[in-house]
């Protein structure tokens, strides 16, 4: 399965709705206790509304968003199960495998511009061939050597580590920009905490400018 190569639709907007959706989401305030005064609760709603305090509820908000936002979806590889295509957790979040070898892309056809592999860790468009990264905590080859201002910094930028690189289609970095910072923050705190995966991606391929007029 994956040797194969499959042709999808072009990208829906449904999967940008869906991860905005998702970075929209904030835990709600709470009520203060019944003890507590009509200041104190304030403040405390307030805090609870901006985000976990506590390093353990952080990384469980974070595990919370990576689920909802389909992280899964393009950076855990697919395997075959007895039901179909499923991710293959043994491998979460460790991106498109090196050792898998690739043939070229299928070309375009008519409104059917967009290819990726039936693990989905590979897609090919107009832009050239991207592969979906290694997000887990490998200080080799994911996101182990990574600060989290860097981490921030690549989703509110659309660059790798906020100065590097674009960061290609698929990946809707424009909908996860929008997550405020202590989402982000536990994001990075989650995968932190994820099996580090040795792991290394291959460099994205960049389509040939159109030739001049």
């Amino acid at each position: 399965m994956r040797q194969g190569v499959g042709t999808l639709t072009v990208m829906s907007a449904a999967m940008a709705l869906l991860a905005m959706a998702a970075g929209a989401t904030r835990i709600a305030a709470q009520g203060a206790g019944q003890a507590a005064g009509a200041g104190h609760g304030a403040s405390a709603a307030a805090a609870k509304a901006a985000g976990p305090a506590t390093a353990g509820g952080s990384v469980a908000r974070g595990k919370y968003l990576v689920s909802a936002m389909g992280c899964d979806d393009c950076h855990t590889p697919t395997k075959m199960g007895a039901n179909g295509p499923e991710p293959d957790m043994s491998l979460r979040l460790s991106g498109h495998q090196a050792s898998m070898t690739l043939p070229p892309p299928p070309p375009p056809s008519g409104p059917w511009t967009v290819a990726a592999t039936a693990t989905t860790t590979a897609w090919s468009g107009p832009w050239g061939i991207s592969y979906t990264r290694n997000l887990t905590p490998d200080k080799a080859t994911g996101l182990g050597e990574w600060t989290e201002q860097q981490f921030i910094d690549t989703l509110r930028t659309g660059r790798r580590q906020g100065r590097g690189r674009e960061i290609l289609p698929p990946m809707p970095w424009p909908a996860f920009k929008n997550l405020n910072d202590a989402d982000l923050k536990a994001i990075f705190a989650y995968l932190k905490t994820v099996k580090p995966i040795e792991n290394k991606v291959p460099e994205p391929v960049l389509a040939a400018p159109p030739p001049a007029k």
